[in-house]
């Protein structure tokens, strides 16, 4: 894509799932990234890169500002400068509210909204610290949401207010910073094949999953980690230059509303 090699990006989240294989494609792409999470970093770079030089890896805690700045600082000294952020650190958490204890509520809403948005301010900052491009851009800032955060789902509670925060902070971002030449986008991810997804889908949920499958009406199957950040590299990319604002959903069709068995009536529910 167009505009990556030899940027600087940093990913959150990148010790596994949709951080990683995003860090993995921004490496690919030719990009330098910092990659940051609380977990125990990929070793040496995430798998099937050549990251020559171009990959580095800090421990750092989204909901800690003082680690956060850190982070973004560490980011400058290794790669320049901060060209783009991809947001993907987060955690799963909900339950009826009314047995939802408050310490879970804050953990979630900790990570997921304040941790996107505390990152955010300090890329944001070293973003108008640095000069335009001839171009007038400055960068680029993905967050990654929910379809979660764009419609209910049953014992979302917590989790569900927490993407649907980062979906309209994503919005108001993406206003107050696009005459500075920064765009700022969101992704809603369908339900992914991650470790945080394994985690929920435990013994007894059987049924709810099969039904989630079903309504990913593209292959009835979780999506992949690297179709996530396939798309992130494009909404970073220059190929995305008048893209902002958008809540992009990357979901095999699941929002687009339910089937409820009848393309499978229609005879439409399979290739031929």
């Amino acid at each position: 894509m167009r505009g990556l090699r030899g940027r600087t990006y940093i990913v959150t989240g990148a010790a596994s799932g949709i951080g990683r294989a995003t860090a993995a494609r921004l490496l690919e792409e030719g990009a330098t990234v910092m990659g940051a999470d609380l977990a125990p970093p990929p070793d040496p770079a995430p798998e099937g890169t050549d990251a020559g030089g171009r990959w580095a890896f800090r421990h750092a805690d989204v909901t800690d500002e003082a680690s956060v700045a850190e982070l973004v600082e560490d980011a400058v000294t290794f790669g320049g400068g901060v060209d783009g952020l991809v947001n993907a650190a987060g955690v799963a958490g909900g339950g009826p509210v009314h047995l939802l204890p408050a310490e879970e509520w804050a953990r979630v809403i900790a990570v997921n909204l304040t941790g996107t948005y505390l990152v955010a301010k300090h890329v944001l900052a070293q973003m108008l610290r640095q000069p335009a491009r001839d171009d007038g851009q400055r960068g680029s800032v993905v967050t990654v949401a929910s379809i979660e955060g764009l419609e209910g789902t049953a014992g979302g509670s917590a989790y569900s207010a927490s993407k649907g925060g980062v979906v309209l902070l994503t919005k108001n971002m993406a206003i107050d910073y696009a005459g500075r030449g920064i765009r700022v986008n969101a992704i809603c991810p369908g339900f992914i094949a991650t470790p945080m997804t394994d985690s929920v889908f435990g013994p007894g949920m059987e049924g709810p999953l099969a039904d989630i499958l079903r309504e990913h009406k593209l292959g009835r199957r979780m999506g992949r980690p690297e179709e996530i950040a396939a798309v992130a590299a494009f909404l970073l990319s220059d190929d995305a230059s008048f893209v902002t604002g958008h809540a992009l959903p990357v979901d095999g069709g699941y929002t687009a509303g339910r089937d409820h068995g009848v393309t499978e009536m229609l005879g439409l529910s399979g290739p031929e």
